[in-house]
């Protein structure tokens, strides 16, 4: 997966955003305000991911490139690392896990308003 390819595939999904809320360089996608994907723009090397903590524990046993979240909460966000080892299917799942799983904590008001888009 290229960068080009993970903020195209980002930016499809309803109601995202693309934003810089940090620096010039941190890459955020958020649903309704609500983060759900970061990486960096300079340099591509990995991609942070929100995630259920069991399956995010289970993922980084399994797989040497995914690790815990980068100065993110460590038991929700996993830092997956583009090295090429995950493939684009894979990397397209957890990414769909992701938004999912902040999309599933919205308020109800914030929910119907995305539903609505």
């Amino acid at each position: 997966m290229t960068l080009a390819s993970f903020q195209s595939y980002c930016l499809a999904k309803k109601g995202v955003t693309e934003e810089f809320p940090f620096d010039n360089n941190t890459l955020v996608y958020k649903v309704m305000g609500k983060i759900f994907a970061l990486t960096s723009l300079d340099e591509f090397l990995s991609i942070n991911l929100k995630c259920d903590p069991e399956i995010g524990a289970q993922l980084r046993e399994e797989y040497a490139s995914v690790l815990p979240g980068y100065h993110m909460n460590k038991k929700h966000w996993n830092t997956i690392l583009m090295d090429g080892s995950i493939s684009d299917k894979k990397l397209i799942t957890w990414i769909d896990a992701s938004y999912d799983l902040v999309v599933a904590a919205l308020p109800k008001a914030t929910l119907a308003a995305l539903n609505r888009l």
